[in-house]
């Protein structure tokens, strides 16, 4: 296939499409421990000559049963749709997960969605894998359907590095402590987010740095701090400093503020889509803005110097648009 299919349901499925060979998962982040699974899927498909495509679930279904506190994602629908496309996939499927989607049977999901409107050659899941009401569609469950409905289907063990497995867990929990060099050497690229620019007290701009704002929602765990950033708006690509979290003023929810150098356009309403190159430190208060305003003196000059030297960790994170 020639162009990347985005689909939101299966209910017609282009002709193209059909007799894929797919991976399932929720795939939050697409980490390298999944990148392992992509790898494995797009050899299967392009030995069987037949598209290869991710099937996923939006939102997680943590925050479908247990929503309070909402789950710290990595990664919404958008961004796994540009991440498996930067990996060169033919297509991701991302369906609309609620409790009445949970209480599909296991065998209505396979003839469903996987022989009747995708055909599948085959299909690649994570060890961990279930789904169907109940959680009753395991693996074995699925190799066996697979052997009954005449498609192969492979389970992949999760990718460990040293004693600890590679998840979307242990992602999170280093971005919520502020170590983004941990979290992006895990993910394999450098984590990015997307957030429309909201006009936010102007405080930035009185005190000689105007901020790009965008709203975090309410299961964003970054720890509180200020960090080197790349940033793509309007086309651009431009260096900056940001910040998260405001211990000198209101910091309920606080906006993700983002500098950016050399660049003072009016971009209100427009997405902007951010990268993290790096952590330079936590939040502080401090006696003054005289001494505020020094620090963020300081900090600018270390983002521009560690951002100078930010280079793509993969072939993946270079396909992403934050190096050129």
């Amino acid at each position: 296939m020639s162009a990347f299919v985005r689909l939101s349901n299966l209910d017609a499925v282009p002709a193209a499409l059909r007799g894929a060979y797919i991976a399932i998962g929720n795939f939050d982040g697409m980490h390298r421990g999944h990148q392992m699974v992509l790898s494995t899927l797009k050899a299967r498909a392009d030995a069987a000559g037949v598209p290869a495509m991710v099937l996923t679930f939006e939102p997680h279904p943590r925050d479908v049963f247990a929503p309070a506190p909402f789950m710290f994602r990595l990664t919404d629908g958008d961004a796994k749709a540009r991440l498996a496309e930067a990996f060169g996939l033919d297509a991701i499927t991302v369906l609309d997960f609620d409790r009445a989607f949970s209480q599909i049977e296991a065998e209505d999901f396979v003839s469903r969605f996987l022989v009747k409107a995708l055909g599948v050659t085959g299909v690649i899941v994570g060890a961990d894998f279930h789904f169907g009401r109940q959680r009753r569609g395991t693996p074995t469950f699925l190799k066996s359907a697979g052997d009954a409905q005449g498609f192969a289907v492979e389970t992949l063990d999760l990718m460990d590095e040293g004693d600890e497995v590679i998840s979307s867990s242990r992602i999170r929990a280093a971005l919520s402590e502020g170590a983004v060099t941990a979290a992006n050497r895990l993910l394999g690229y450098h984590w990015f987010f997307d957030g429309c620019v909201v006009k936010g007290d102007q405080r930035g701009r009185e005190l000689g740095y105007p901020t790009a704002n965008t709203i975090t929602h309410a299961g964003f765990q970054l720890a509180q701090g200020v960090y080197a950033v790349r940033a793509r708006v309007g086309g651009r690509l431009l260096d900056g400093v940001a910040a998260f979290g405001k211990p000198m003023f209101n910091n309920q929810r606080p906006p993700f503020e983002t500098h950016l150098f050399d660049f003072d356009a009016d971009i209100y309403g427009q997405t902007i889509s951010v990268a993290l190159m790096g952590h330079i430190r936590g939040q502080e208060v401090f006696s003054g803005l005289d001494e505020l305003i020094a620090a963020m003196d300081r900090d600018s000059g270390k983002a521009r110097a560690l951002i100078s030297t930010a280079r793509p960790l993969g072939a993946l994170d270079s396909k992403l648009g934050f190096f050129g």
